[in-house]
């Protein structure tokens, strides 16, 4: 710590990403990246861009890929914001939308950046209990909230939500902002993107990270109304009005027009995930029903750290979280065929398996 840091600093409570080992024969499943690349067709829209144009301002307002992503989800333009990556857009909400003088109401077990970035911007919040399968009750939230944020599927838990309990949720609470964030939806949920054409207070937020293979691109958005885009786009111009570079800009879009290696990609990915439920129970494991492109799974003899730490051990690496209800948890990213195999083998080796 330093006496000049602001008092916000030292209070601030940081979020802890999935860490980026350097091992050699590693299988790293703890960040749920793509274990396959992204499309071709954006690889090379993004090496287009490594051109004397570099030393030119990306278009602020991104307006080619705003239009993109607007005919891809059939909205309008002026319905869409993009920016560096879903957290960047996340923290944007939460400092255009999310701040009132009522709590802003999100899961107990959840996104922990959301807790982050509610002390980062002064936001009162509630947390409400995930039920005992640990899934979330759109019921238990039936209370006053002056916003509310919700992930679906749910992050660690891989649990989803229907369309139609995310429209009674809004019915609930139809004069506060909701935020549904869809960073895993393309893995198997709804999205509730076309109901934002019904209900004004609604913003979902995508990324391209993870069913697109573009974390290293860092590339997110949001669809809502377009008063809630302004709100959006009046923080971003803010803070950084160029949040987007053009080799981002450019291989999202292409990325978009590649609809058949998105397609195909997210189905080796779903078949992954199913490949890997069976194994995880196959070695005694209790697997809670993701739609995500990770599991959330637990070994009733075994703790989580422990378990975690032997992988590790063994140049495997999944991610344990020590959060009360959840630390004899592990959360598997969905790997190659190989990976998933050294996975399991692993874990045989481990539980002391044939």
């Amino acid at each position: 710590m330093s006496r000049f840091w602001s008092s916000l600093t030292h209070d601030l409570k940081p979020y802890v990403p999935g860490e980026q080992p350097r091992m050699s024969e590693l299988v790293k499943l703890n960040t749920n990246e793509s274990p396959f690349g992204p499309s071709p067709r954006a690889l090379e829209a993004i090496r287009g861009e490594a051109a004397d144009t570099l030393r030119l301002y990306p278009d602020p307002q991104a307006s080619a890929l705003r239009a993109a992503l607007a005919a891809y989800h059939d909205v309008r333009p002026e319905q869409v914001f993009v920016g560096n990556g879903s957290d960047e857009v996340l923290a944007h909400a939460f400092a255009a939308l999310l701040k009132h003088d009522a709590p802003l109401l999100f899961p107990d077990i959840t996104y922990s950046f959301y807790p982050v970035y509610c002390r980062l911007f002064g936001i009162t919040y509630e947390t409400v209990p995930l039920d005992q399968v640990m899934q979330i009750r759109v019921a238990d939230y039936r209370r006053p909230a002056g916003a509310l944020i919700l992930p679906n599927p749910n992050a660690p838990t891989g649990i989803a939500l229907s369309r139609a309990e995310i429209a009674n949720l809004l019915e609930q609470h139809p004069n506060a902002p909701v935020v549904i964030d869809e960073a895993y939806v393309d893995f198997g949920a709804e999205t509730a993107i076309p109901l934002v054409a019904s209900h004004r207070n609604l913003l979902v937020v995508q990324t391209m990270s993870k069913s697109r293979a573009l974390a290293g691109l860092r590339v997110g958005y949001a669809i809502g109304d377009a008063d809630l885009i302004e709100g959006l786009t009046r923080v971003k111009d803010s803070f950084n009005s160029y949040p987007l570079g053009r080799p981002a800009q450019a291989g999202a879009i292409a990325s978009l027009e590649d609809e058949a290696y998105f397609q195909a990609s997210r189905a080796r990915v779903i078949e992954g995930r199913e490949r890997l439920n069976r194994g995880l129970i196959r070695l005694g494991f209790d697997v809670l029903p993701s739609s995500a492109n990770f599991v959330f799974a637990r070994h009733p003899a075994h703790e989580g750290a422990a378990l975690a730490t032997a992988l590790r051990q063994r140049a495997v690496i999944v991610r344990h979280f020590s959060a009360p209800r959840i630390a004899d948890h592990l959360r598997i990213s969905v790997g190659t065929d190989e990976q998933t195999d050294r996975l399991l083998s692993a874990l045989s080796d481990i539980l002391g398996g044939p």
